[in-house]
């Protein structure tokens, strides 16, 4: 099996699927690697580093496309991408299908067999290959990092002959993979965190942090659904999740907000009157700008200052973290493709399979997954 990794193309992004370790693991599968030069730079691995870990390093993405059978990448591939796809190869990579319909059309319109990993189930054998919790953990981390670089304040408490200075108080909105690493790196930096979750669930994993948890008044069937997700409410819910939140918004010097619903526009739970009560020089980081944003006032891509608060919707923010980020998603990619590594080979699907039946999104030429079928 020829596998191929290219140089991402979209705007900012850093990452790269495959790293000199998991090439590494792959000629251990009998897996061949062709890998377009420079596809590593940002993340600091050199073409030298690929050649050593046994790959053939090309000079151009085309090349790399026309030559190999498994394609993997961090981003979805734009049109031109596509259309240097061998017909027939395999696709892996998150691909968004609900907002990315004409690329679903592009794939099936070359045999493409397209995985598309962001729609991996919750599942203890999935875990290994999730890249949402893995980016998600990271994004986690970096949040509280970039709140602390904006706000005018340090973290934790001190004493000094000039008098003590209070620890920053710091507001966890959704106690996900990305919540709870906001909520252990806050902590570590010395603030005092309150976590909001519709899950009654998360109670134990945020108090076991050293954070204060906030109910949402909900129970577990409302909250969240079989995949573990949390579920979509209704408008009365949201404002009720508002009032709420609102209690504690005004005290608070840093606020994280990580609430999401799969394919959908995240809910808004921090309105303009919620961020015009909040202190002067206090920061938001909206961690769900991806989906347009927790916060009303949140600009997807942007650092903005709006009534004395700095919201930051910086977007894609594992890419700030290059590294790290290609590592934790070339192992999680790469245990995927291991894993169906002989399904490739025999192009023989067992739709029984959860890991497959969920990603499998299109398959000689039509759309397979039963979710998207419409696509």
């Amino acid at each position: 099996m020829k596998v191929g990794v290219v140089k991402e193309i979209v705007p900012g992004e850093t990452r790269v699927a495959a790293t000199p370790e998991t090439v590494s693991k792959m000629m251990v599968a009998n897996m061949e690697v062709l890998i377009e030069s420079s596809a590593g730079k940002h993340a600091y691995f050199s073409d030298q580093d690929y050649t050593q870990a046994g790959a053939h390093v090309l000079m151009s993405a085309k090349e790399v496309y026309a030559q190999t059978d498994v394609v993997l990448k961090v981003q979805p591939p734009f049109n031109d991408e596509v259309d240097f796809l061998r017909e027939g190869s395999t696709l892996i990579a998150p691909l968004y299908p609900v907002k990315n319909a004409d690329l679903i059309k592009k794939l099936n319109a070359k045999k493409i067999t397209a995985f598309s990993l962001e729609l991996l189930p919750r599942i203890a054998r999935a875990q290994s290959m999730d890249i949402l919790s893995s980016m998600s953990n990271l994004a986690g981390y970096k949040s509280v990092m970039m709140a602390a670089e904006h706000l005018g304040k340090i973290f934790p408490m001190m004493t000094t002959a000039a008098g003590t200075i209070l620890p920053a108080k710091v507001i966890v909105i959704g106690a996900g993979v990305a919540g709870l690493q906001a909520i252990a790196t806050a902590r570590r930096l010395g603030g005092v965190v309150i976590a909001f979750d519709t899950r009654p669930a998360a109670r134990e994993q945020v108090k076991s942090l050293g954070a204060d948890f906030v109910s949402m008044e909900t129970t577990h069937e409302n909250a969240q659904d079989a995949g573990g997700y949390a579920k979509e409410q209704t408008t009365e819910f949201y404002q009720h999740e508002q009032d709420i939140i609102a209690k504690y918004l005004k005290e608070a010097d840093v606020v994280i907000s990580t609430a999401l619903i799969p394919g959908k526009r995240a809910p808004i739970l921090i309105t303009e009157n919620m961020v015009q009560s909040m202190k002067q020089g206090s920061v938001i980081v909206d961690l769900a700008a991806e989906q347009q944003g927790n916060c009303l006032l949140c600009e997807p891509g942007q650092i903005v200052v709006k009534h004395g608060v700095t919201i930051i919707g910086v977007l894609n923010i594992p890419s700030l973290l290059p590294v790290h980020a290609s590592q934790l998603y070339s192992k999680n990619i790469f245990t995927f493709l291991n894993y169906t590594a002989p399904c490739l080979a025999s192009q023989q699907w067992n739709f029984s399979d959860d890991i497959i039946k969920n990603c499998l999104l299109t398959y000689n030429g039509e759309t397979v997954h039963p979710a998207f079928k419409q696509t």
